[in-house]
């Protein structure tokens, strides 16, 4: 036994938790006979072997379980089914809820939160107030953060980031060092892996893939089956979809649109109006720009 429940008590939520003290040291917490932790609501909340621990402000109620050499403090609140184990660290206001898991060394901070049957493990940070929700996981050394939402099914994982107002949901699949911020939205079964970059007001979407160093911006949008690679460059207003290609230092912006079984590479340029589909090749130093269209061959 490392604890006992105190007859110290608080209501939260109609619930009557019990704060908890410390019958042996446990050195990892910093922990010493006798002191004080946080609120749990039965012993099942805190599991007695190893050095998991719940501190200062921290409640965990209903079915919940920190366990293992997890920590729970500041005023963070585990709730419902929600599992908190390895050497997970939940802190600050953050939530955890419904059958969700922090796992491994993963970090949930701030005002985040983690909910559903979601999934933070390894070393990945969920912080500020950063939703991770459905089915969604969350792991490796991947961080969400600002207001950045992952739900559905979605994955978020290696270096990734997904910042600000971004939204990543659907079975979509962030990964590598890639970034997705702003008010950028990656989904259906979309992915943005390597060193790319989804941010602005992008969408990327589809069976859509962005990777290698390639960049999505502004209101640009990618979608279907196409593909944004190597170098590449898509932003401004401009429209990528069906089953495109855009590869090496090209760029499609202004309101250009491709689509068909389109390839736009190397140092290519696709800007204004213009419309380039079917079966064309935009390649080389090809300019296409203002009104023009093209429609099978090579430029």
């Amino acid at each position: 036994m490392k604890y006992k429940l105190t007859t110290n008590t608080i209501t939260h939520q109609g619930v009557i938790l019990y704060q908890i003290q410390a019958t042996r040291d446990i050195p990892s917490m910093g922990i010493k006979v006798g002191d004080l932790g946080g609120w749990i609501a039965i012993e099942d909340n805190l599991a007695q072997p190893e050095d998991a621990w719940v501190s200062e402000n921290a409640l965990v109620s209903g079915y919940a379980r920190v366990s293992e050499n997890a920590l729970v403090s500041g005023y963070a609140w585990v709730s419902e089914n929600a599992l908190v184990s390895g050497y997970a660290r939940v802190s600050e206001n953050a939530l955890v809820s419904g059958y969700a898991r922090v796992s491994e060394n993963a970090l949930v901070s701030g005002y985040a939160e983690v909910s559903e049957n979601a999934l933070v493990s390894g070393y990945a940070w969920v912080s500020e107030n950063a939703l991770v929700s459905g089915n969604a996981w969350v792991s490796e050394n991947a961080l969400v953060s600002g207001y950045a939402e992952v739900s559905g099914n979605a994955e978020v994982s290696g270096y990734a980031r997904v910042s600000e107002n971004a939204l990543v949901s659907g079975y979509a699949w962030v990964y590598g060092n890639a970034l997705v911020s702003g008010y950028a939205r990656v989904y259906g079964n979309a992915w943005v892996s390597g060193n790319a970059r989804v941010y602005d007001n992008a969408k990327v979407y589809g069976d859509a893939k962005v990777y290698g160093d390639a960049k999505v911006s502004g209101n640009a949008e990618v979608s279907g089956n196409a593909e944004v690679y190597d170098n590449a460059r898509v932003f401004g207003d401009a429209r990528v979809y069906e089953d495109v290609k855009v590869s090496g230092d090209a760029k499609v912006y202004g309101y250009a649109r491709v689509y068909g079984n389109a390839l736009v590479f190397e140092n290519a340029r696709v800007s204004g109006n213009a419309r380039v589909s079917e079966n064309a090749l935009v390649s080389g130093y090809a300019r296409v720009y203002g009104n023009q269209q093209i429609f099978t061959g090579q430029n």
